[in-house]
């Protein structure tokens, strides 16, 4: 036939998307497919290191951190057999030398206070650290606070706590809070234990204060330690929420096209999760951890809008074993400690 043009079977794929061409591309977008794939470090610092102390540590966990001046700095949640806990403070430069980094206790507060999670605020050009805190003369004795400070790298610089939310109209549940803007907003994401995450908003030039009443995102079989992204050169957000199965901890992820909208799920059951074990994390240097909990992604940035790259994923997690996690005797003995997933 005149003007007849033969197509390649493998261009023919690749202009209409489908055949071998579509799928090897679709495989390297987890955010579209859904599928997650990773491998796991080693645990990153050694805790039983410091289990000579008079206060033994017990745990390291709920790490967030950024990366600035050419160095880590990170911020974890430290449990010691006493019952204490505080937060610590690590400054290294690469990965194989977190474990020989000087660790600094910051003992913002005599009482419980933890899950902290630290950003540069751009419009106050202040570093924040938020985090949940137990102060029995406020009401409610627990909530959101905030700590801010200039210099980074100076653990004893940070101010003392201040509560976001001084009062509610109702004794609210809530727990590990994290805060993500847009343009013209701030959010605070929670969760309450019991399958519920909840939203607050307000406008950027009133943050850290001048929250509204709670707004329920999104309802489902999750559990707590929610973290809520911006992915870098789309207009899509992720937020990861931690959930339970039998003896272990894992994770799913939800996507929504803007902080104030529907979440719809992305990697949500334990068939198809965003970080599981065994499901889809690869430990090649030996099992240490069933668990996949209270994790944060590697950001791209340092400022409030929370980006990372979801072409380069890496998430630092608390892990422990099946054994560890259900045989220490409560949550508050499990030895936590931090590992690090790279997607492959």
């Amino acid at each position: 036939m005149k003007g007849k043009i033969t197509i390649p079977f493998s261009a023919l794929g690749l202009l209409l998307g489908v055949g071998l061409p579509f799928e090897a591309a679709a495989q390297d977008d987890p955010f579209s497919t859904g599928r997650f794939f990773w491998e796991s470090s080693p645990p990153l610092i050694d805790v039983q290191a410091m289990r000579e102390r008079e206060d033994p540590w017990i745990a390291l966990k709920d790490p967030t951190l950024v990366r600035f001046q050419n160095r880590w700095h990170l911020f974890t949640t430290v449990r010691m057999a006493s019952g204490n806990v505080d937060i610590v403070y690590f400054n290294f430069e690469d990965w194989p030398s977190a474990n020989s980094a000087e660790r600094h206790v910051l003992g913002l507060h005599d009482n419980y206070y933890c899950a902290p999670q630290v950003f540069w605020f751009s419009p106050h050009q202040k570093w924040y650290l938020i985090y949940q805190l137990a102060e029995p003369s406020r009401t409610p004795p627990f909530g959101p606070c905030f700590s801010t400070t200039e210099d980074l790298d100076d653990p004893a610089s940070w101010s003392k706590p201040e509560p976001m939310i001084p009062k509610v109209s109702r004794k609210p549940k809530w727990i590990d809070f994290w805060v993500i803007c847009d343009s013209g907003k701030a959010y605070l994401f929670y969760t309450s234990n019991d399958g519920h995450l909840w939203r607050r908003e307000t406008p950027i030039a009133e943050f850290p204060f001048g929250w509204g009443e709670q707004t329920l995102a999104l309802k489902a079989d999750v559990f707590e330690a929610s973290h809520t992204y911006k992915l870098k050169d789309r207009e899509e957000y992720v937020t990861l929420i931690e959930s339970q199965a039998p003896g272990r901890r894992y994770y799913k992820a939800y996507l929504a096209e803007d902080l104030g909208g529907t979440w719809r799920g992305l990697a949500d059951s334990l068939e198809n999760p965003f970080a599981a074990v065994p499901e889809n994390v690869d430990q090649v240097d030996g099992v240490w951890t069933d668990c996949i909990s209270h994790g944060e992604l590697i950001r791209s940035g340092i400022d409030e809008r929370m980006e990372v790259d979801p072409d380069h994923l890496q998430f630092l997690f608390q892990g422990a074993s099946r054994d560890e996690y259900a045989k220490s005797g409560g949550y508050a003995k499990i030895p936590w400690r931090l590992g690090r997933l790279r997607q492959h």
